[in-house]
């Protein structure tokens, strides 16, 4: 048994610190996610203007 009994506050305060742990380590995580996807997302897109081609003429007849 330990020489100080704990106060109910700083059994709250526990409660509530690790809620809000869990709140910011998601959000962190959905951060992530969607930069995540949109870095990958990018790099699959083809450029829509290319050098020396106009939208006016397919890239093959310009």
């Amino acid at each position: 048994m330990p020489l100080t009994r704990e106060h109910e506050l700083h059994r709250r305060r526990r409660g509530l610190n690790t809620g809000l742990g869990l709140v910011l380590g998601a959000f962190v995580v959905l951060i992530f996610l969607l930069t995540f996807v949109k870095v990958t997302s990018q790099s699959l897109q083809f450029p829509d203007n290319l050098p020396g081609t106009s939208a006016a003429t397919p890239a093959g007849e310009g």
